[in-house]
């Protein structure tokens, strides 16, 4: 029984592949294995049913943190441009202040004067575990990049890897019932046979 879960056959992170039960008494010996087996076709069950509310909690986070990295990239992407524009000779009396709107938490914005030439411009990240850090513009644009580019991947892996799970948990319903089944039919069998006997 235990070979039966332990494939060879796994998805790229290690998940096994869920074995396709056609003839039940290849796994269920004799009639008093039948509770083990099922209760352990049962168990693998549980365990996909597990991993695939794990990853699919983890998509959702993904899809929340994505756009927030997103906008946060584009914002330092902005003041990158306007930091490397050149000034008209005109314009060189204009402050080249921007006036951004940003959110402090989930109800409160508030509104703060930027000016993208000042050399000292330092921009703000939140890293997690209430701790910020400061980050010179171009540090923060490639550590922002670097963020996007990985959750993007990971959220594809997860992705992936629900619906490997989803697969593998419809296969383990079909060998549930096929288990199951088989047993109504012995039992009946026997039924039949005490009563004929």
């Amino acid at each position: 029984m235990d070979t039966l879960f332990n494939s060879a056959k796994t998805n790229p992170r290690g998940i096994p592949e869920a074995p396709f039960v056609e003839k039940v008494e290849q796994y269920v010996k004799s009639p008093e294995d039948f509770d083990m087996c099922f209760s352990k076709f049962q168990e693998h069950l549980s365990k996909y049913k597990y991993m695939q509310e794990s990853k699919l909690a983890n998509i959702k986070q993904l899809k929340s943190k994505i756009p927030d990295i997103e906008n946060t990239l584009n914002m330092c992407a902005l003041l990158k441009q306007k930091r490397e524009t050149e000034v008209d000779e005109d314009d060189e009396e204009e402050d080249d202040s921007l006036l951004i709107n940003y959110q402090l938490n989930e109800t409160l914005f508030s509104k703060a004067s930027v000016n993208p030439k000042d050399p000292e411009l330092k921009v703000g990240l939140w890293l997690g575990a209430d701790v910020m850090l400061e980050y010179p513009l171009d540090e923060a644009i490639e550590l922002l990049a670097q963020k996007l580019a990985d959750a993007k991947q990971n959220l594809d892996i997860s992705q992936q890897d629900v619906e490997f799970l989803r697969e593998n948990i419809t296969t383990m319903e079909v060998n549930c019932a096929r288990l199951y089944n088989w047993d109504v039919q012995r039992r009946q069998q026997m039924k039949k046979e005490g009563s004929s006997g």
